[in-house]
C-alpha cells in the first residue's frame, strides 16, 4: 500500500485521533506529551501530561480522554529505534486523564479501582451511551507483571467498573452496531470479542473471557485497533509481520497489510468518505497517511 510520511522525528508516536478541520492528534509516549500536526505538517504540542500518554479518545464534550500508562523504560536506541520495556524508574501508577484541547489543561479522572491502582491503561473507544472501554496491559516490572483487563468509566469521573480482570490487555473497538466489544491480547496474539449486554456490561463466559475472532502464529504480536465501517477489524501487528491485520469478524480470516516498522502500532480513519488512515510507525518515530481501501467507522465523537 502507497503511503506518505505526515511526521517524523516523534517520540513513540500513538493513539491517533482524527480531527475535523483535518488535523490528527496523537501521543508521543517517550516524551510523556500530546502532540497535533496539521493538514500542512506543522506540529504543536497541545499538552504535557508526561508518564506514558497512550491511547486517546475524543469524548462527549469534545475533550481528549488519554489512558496514561505511566512510563517506560526505553531501550534500541543505539538501533537508532525506540522500544518500550519495564515500567519506568518514576513509574506510580496508570491513569485515565482528561486533556483540553484549547488550553492544554490535565486533569486525572482516575488511577484506582476498588482501591487498586489501574496499572497500564492502553486503548480507548466511546460507545453511542456516553461512556468508553478501555484496556489495561498491565505492567511489567523486574520482579514480576501486574495484571490488567477490560474496563468501563464514565467521561464525568462518576463511575469506572471493572468488566473482565485479565488477561492484559491491548487494543479495543466496538462493533459497528455496538454489540460487541472486542480486544487485542498482544502475546496470547488473541483477538477476542465480548457480546455487550448493556453499557459497561458483557455477557459472562466460562472458564476463559469472551470468544476468539482469530488468532496469530510465531511472533506476530498485537496492539492497538480500529474498526471499519462494514465491521472488519483492522488490528495492528508487530515483529515478524509489522503492519495493519484487516479481520473478518465472522469468519476470522484475515490479511496483513505491510507497513515498515517492527512495531506499527496503530490505525485511525478520517476524511471526507473516512478511507483516509493514520498508521504510527513507533520505533522509528513517524506518523504514516494513507488512502485505505474500506473506509473506517465513524466513531461516537469528534471535534
Amino acid at each position: 500500500m502507497n503511503f506518505e510520511i505526515v511526521a517524523e522525528g516523534l517520540a513513540f508516536p500513538e493513539g491517533p485521533v482524527w480531527m475535523e478541520d483535518g488535523s490528527v492528534v496523537f501521543v508521543e509516549i517517550k516524551a510523556g506529551r500530546i502532540t497535533r500536526v496539521r493538514p500542512d505538517g506543522r506540529k504543536e504540542v497541545v499538552a504535557e501530561p508526561g508518564g506514558g500518554p497512550n491511547g486517546a479518545a475524543i469524548g462527549p464534550d469534545g475533550a481528549l480522554y488519554v489512558c496514561n500508562n505511566g512510563g517506560f523504560d526505553w531501550y534500541g536506541e543505539e538501533q537508532g529505534l525506540m522500544i518500550p520495556g519495564h515500567a519506568a524508574a518514576d513509574y506510580t501508577t496508570g491513569r485515565i486523564e482528561r486533556v483540553d484541547l484549547s488550553t492544554g489543561k490535565v486533569e486525572r479522572l482516575y488511577d484506582l479501582i476498588d482501591g487498586f491502582a489501574l496499572s497500564g491503561p492502553n486503548d480507548i473507544v466511546f460507545d453511542g451511551h456516553g461512556g468508553f472501554w478501555f484496556t489495561d496491559l498491565g505492567k511489567t516490572r523486574a520482579s514480576g507483571h501486574d495484571a490488567g483487563g477490560l474496563f468501563y468509566a464514565m467521561p464525568d469521573g462518576s463511575m469506572i467498573r471493572r468488566v473482565v480482570h485479565g488477561p492484559n490487555m491491548n487494543g479495543v473497538g466496538l462493533s459497528p452496531d455496538g454489540r460487541t466489544v472486542y480486544t487485542a491480547l498482544t502475546s496470547e496474539r488473541l483477538v477476542l470479542a465480548f457480546d455487550v449486554t448493556a453499557p459497561g456490561e458483557v455477557a459472562p463466559s466460562a472458564l476463559l473471557p469472551g470468544r476468539v475472532v482469530t488468532s496469530f502464529p510465531g511472533r506476530v504480536l498485537l496492539d492497538s485497533m480500529a474498526v471499519a465501517a462494514d465491521g472488519t477489524i483492522c488490528v495492528a501487528t508487530l515483529l515478524d509481520a509489522p503492519g495493519i491485520a484487516q479481520v473478518d469478524p465472522a469468519t476470522g480470516q484475515y490479511d496483513i497489510v505491510p507497513f515498515p516498522d517492527l512495531l506499527t502500532t496503530n490505525i485511525a480513519f478520517g476524511g471526507a468518505d473516512m478511507c483516509d488512515a493514520w498508521i504510527c510507525l513507533s520505533t522509528t518515530g513517524k506518523l504514516a497517511k494513507a488512502r485505505w481501501d474500506r473506509p473506517g467507522l465513524r466513531l461516537a465523537h469528534y471535534a
